[in-house]
């Protein structure tokens, strides 16, 4: 690409995550969350109450283009552990939680290796489960590419849908790769069988946040899309945002936080050459 065209894209990129940034303002992105409290064993499941701010998740999941500018995305989102303020990991031993998601969209291209990318979600659907783990659940893909989990005996903590999302993609010169980048507010409707889970705030929050940043690594094209293993995510909540970004709003911010990635990156080769 010549370095004229590619100096005006990184303008356009750096102007559209101001905007973003602006246009989200303290709603969806705030920096930080609201703190929730679990207590797993008020619903049977193995573990002591944790207090926390985020919920740190590793990503495994499916891209696939359709026809023209449309893909679909399914896959688990494993609880890796939680955050608070004052700590950037805690675990629960004995706990496990996942998410089960299938998504729809439409995206700007379907060759991310090659050009940032734009995306924009159109459906999605989760369930979010705990169940107890003893070291034996195992997360990612069969033969064919199509996320496996072996959890068993799960319990059903919440469900939810889209409320809006969006994602992006910037190609790694380096590997021939590219970052995939996602973000999206979600409704977040507890179970009520299993609503004591959720022990504070009461009621419980109706919004989930989530965010991905996954580094070229954790993506493995293939003809027709591309698989993310072990990725990295957030999850937090929010009490009736009444001011959802729009999803271009989230694909563009996202769109410029890689760009800082990648800038940060180049940078980082650049003085390990000198």
């Amino acid at each position: 690409m010549p370095l004229t065209l590619m100096r005006r894209r990184l303008m356009w990129m750096r102007s559209a995550v101001a905007l973003a940034i602006a246009a989200v303002g303290s709603t969806a992105m705030a920096a930080d969350p609201p703190s929730f409290t679990f207590d797993p064993v008020a619903v049977g499941l193995t573990g002591t109450t944790v207090t926390a701010n985020n919920i740190l998740i590793s990503d495994y999941s499916r891209v696939t283009f359709t026809d023209g500018s449309a893909f679909t995305e399914s896959g688990y989102l494993v609880v890796t552990g939680f955050q608070s303020a004052t700590d950037p990991k805690i675990t629960v031993p004995g706990l496990g939680m996942y998410v089960r998601f299938d998504a729809t969209g439409t995206t700007s291209s379907t060759n991310p290796a090659t050009a940032p990318t734009t995306a924009t979600f159109s459906t999605l659907t989760y369930t979010l489960y705990g169940y107890n783990d003893v070291g034996t659940a195992t997360f990612g893909f069969d033969g064919g590419g199509n996320p496996t989990e072996t959890a068993t005996g799960e319990k059903v903590l919440a469900t939810g849908t889209l409320q809006s999302g969006g994602g992006s993609t910037l190609p790694d010169p380096q590997s021939g790769k590219f970052y995939a980048f996602a973000g999206a507010a979600l409704n977040f409707v507890v179970d009520p069988t299993n609503a004591a889970f959720f022990a504070t705030p009461n009621p419980f929050f109706d919004t989930a946040l989530t965010t991905f940043a996954n580094t070229p690594d954790t993506v493995t094209p293939f003809e027709t899309g591309f698989l993310i293993t072990q990725g990295g995510g957030k999850i937090s909540y929010a009490q009736q945002v009444t001011a959802v970004p729009e999803p271009e709003t989230y694909a563009l911010l996202l769109a410029g936080l890689g760009v800082v990635g990648f800038m940060a990156r180049r940078r980082e080769l650049q003085g390990r050459s000198q």
